[in-house]
């Protein structure tokens, strides 16, 4: 029974995938076709440009960074080991109000520089921050976490031996670590990068505001303004296939390689002369503009703002918002606990395709998400509707399209990869020797989750709730494509007074996002601390150890060496 509720769960995880194919088929190819010949090509060329600028940004802010807080000392690296990781808190969108603000023409950088140089309006060149440049900066900026999360994790389980060989072969600090660190951690570079180059796909709130016309965008505006279904759903599948080559590239740079193992730990290099404010500078850089930089804008907006920050309405909103977050929260976690325990008490090659069959929506854009279950859910309410009708004389109406449930349904699809990751790291900390001690006393298996496993799981499924909470907090697209009528969260409210230019109002809303997000990032950081704090203790035998908590709650595509324990 256990194993068939996973297997139903998991299943209806690729409703949306499975609807779009169906529906794709189904049409004649004539729309696609003249996108093929008009739009098309602007739409991969700016999605491509996007991924690439933005990869090639995040690898070198994340793998630099993590280098320096890890591998080198000098003042400051431990407040920068957590602060790195603030920008997680941060919706790329949000980032994109803020910067706009900060950096358009009327703003108070380009305003300050007329005034000091007495220049008017034609007589300079400014970067336009609403581009495709400046969408890849910003991206890049909060988005650059996970590289530095799973570059970092590699680097500590990385033995200074082979690094000191290389520096008495005569090699420098900085050969040795682009010829000997840097490869170590490749597949760890290579698992983080992914993560960004997915994110970047599936973002849509970031894009649209700056006017770069992606894929996402695409989507929304032919489903939505063009009416045109069929085309939207093709649109829809050239996008998910990106997002499946950009798996398979990643697959690819992990083939046959495994993260290094854990030896005798690093003492790091300590850093002197003009290497301090070299590396204190390259580790601020990311902080600020990831972080602190659109976070003090917004709140100097806020703050200039002559209105009550909880009038009735905005306290609406964050009703709104916490309920679905706690709510799609709630029911994401409970579909991974289903999920995760079939897993652990049945084995075999059955339960291991679960995971990975769970695992795509995180994949897959929310854009793509919302519009594969609207197919679904709009056919079954209007057969129902019809067949009421005929039978009794009375219409339903629309009983999941445009209701919580189908909101609640989405978020499970798109962040399950989170919560189950999450609670496998758990569970795997938990020795097989109990669950054998109570099945031997007569226990059953929800008996045995419920007395064994659930008090020893506590820690980590708060992690994987407040995780998947903020994720569902600035998850934009599905949220504004399902929600029901009349339904706003904070997330609407900011992208709708946005995209009417009203920044300053948009900086309240917006603010209590990254208020909220806050708080498992936070969490985040003193488990990065604590599994620091261990660092140099013996690794245990490869059957006892468990995946790195950090690293495998936050990051569900990595693939962490189990004999480097947290």
């Amino acid at each position: 029974m256990l194993v068939g509720a996973a297997v139903l769960l998991s299943v209806a995880s690729l409703l949306p995938l499975a609807a779009l194919v169906v529906s794709a088929f189904g049409g004649t190819g004539e729309a696609l076709l003249h996108y093929a010949e008009t739009v098309l090509p602007g739409y991969l060329v700016n999605t491509v440009t996007l991924c690439l600028a933005v990869a090639v940004l995040a690898t070198t802010a994340g793998v630099a960074s993590a280098w320096l807080v890890t591998m080198c000392r000098f003042p400051g690296r431990e407040v920068f080991a957590w602060a790195l990781v603030l920008p997680l808190a941060m919706p790329a969108y949000v980032s994109a109000y803020a910067y706009t603000h900060l950096l358009s023409h009327p703003g108070p950088v380009q305003t300050l520089l007329r005034d000091v140089t007495g220049w008017g309006p034609r007589d300079y060149w400014f970067p336009n921050i609403r581009s495709l440049g400046g969408a890849a900066f910003v991206l890049s900026m909060v988005l650059f976490p996970y590289v530095y999360l799973m570059a970092r994790a590699a680097f500590l389980q990385q033995s200074a031996s082979a690094f000191e060989a290389a520096r008495i072969m005569g090699r420098s600090p900085w050969r040795a670590f682009i010829g000997v660190a840097v490869p170590l951690a490749r597949p760890a570079i290579v698992a983080g990068l992914a993560l960004v180059m997915m994110e970047t796909l599936a973002d849509y709130g970031a894009v649209s505001f700056f006017g770069v016309q992606t894929f996402t965008t695409a989507i929304y505006r032919t489903w939505f303004s063009l009416g045109d279904r069929t085309a939207a759903v093709q649109l829809a599948l050239v996008l998910v296939t990106l997002v499946l080559l950009v798996m398979a590239l990643e697959r690819v740079g992990r083939r046959g390689k495994r993260f290094s193992e854990a030896g005798r730990p690093f003492r790091g290099l300590a850093l002197s002369g003009w290497q301090i404010p070299a590396a204190i500078l390259a580790c601020a850089l990311p902080v600020a503009f990831g972080f602190l930089v659109p976070a003090l804008t917004l709140l100097g907006l806020g703050l200039g703002l002559d209105v009550a920050w909880f009038d009735p309405r905005t306290t609406r909103l964050i009703g709104n918002t916490v309920l679905v977050a706690a709510v799609g929260a709630v029911a994401t976690v409970s579909v991974a606990i289903v999920i995760a325990y079939a897993r652990r008490v049945a084995g075999g090659r059955l339960t291991q395709v679960l995971g990975q069959l769970a695992g795509f929506g995180y994949a897959v854009p929310g854009a793509v998400i919302a519009v594969g279950l609207l197919i679904p859910f709009g056919a079954f309410d209007r057969w129902l509707n019809g067949l009421m009708v005929a039978t009794f004389g009375v219409g339903t109406g629309l009983i999941l399209t445009g209701t919580i449930a189908a909101l609640v349904f989405a978020y499970v699809v798109r962040f399950l990869a989170v919560s189950l990751n999450g609670v496998e790291a758990g569970m795997a900390r938990i020795s097989p020797s109990l669950d054998w001690a109570s099945r031997t006393l007569g226990a059953g298996q929800g008996r045995t989750f419920c007395r064994v496993h659930a008090p020893l799981l506590s820690g980590g499924l708060l992690t994987a709730f407040l995780i998947t909470f903020v994720d569902i907090m600035k998850e934009l697209p599905a949220t504004l494509i399902l929600r029901p009528f009349n339904f706003d969260t904070l997330a609407i409210r900011a992208n709708r007074l946005a995209s009417d230019e009203r920044l300053a109002e948009a900086a309240v809303p917006s603010l209590m996002i990254i208020a909220v997000g806050l708080i498992p990032v936070i969490l985040l950081s003193r488990q990065i601390t604590r599994s620091n704090q261990k660092r140099g203790q013996a690794a245990p035998p490869r059957e006892a150890a468990a995946p790195d908590p950090v690293m495998v709650e936050i990051i569900p595509s990595a693939e962490v060496d189990t004999k480097a324990a947290a």
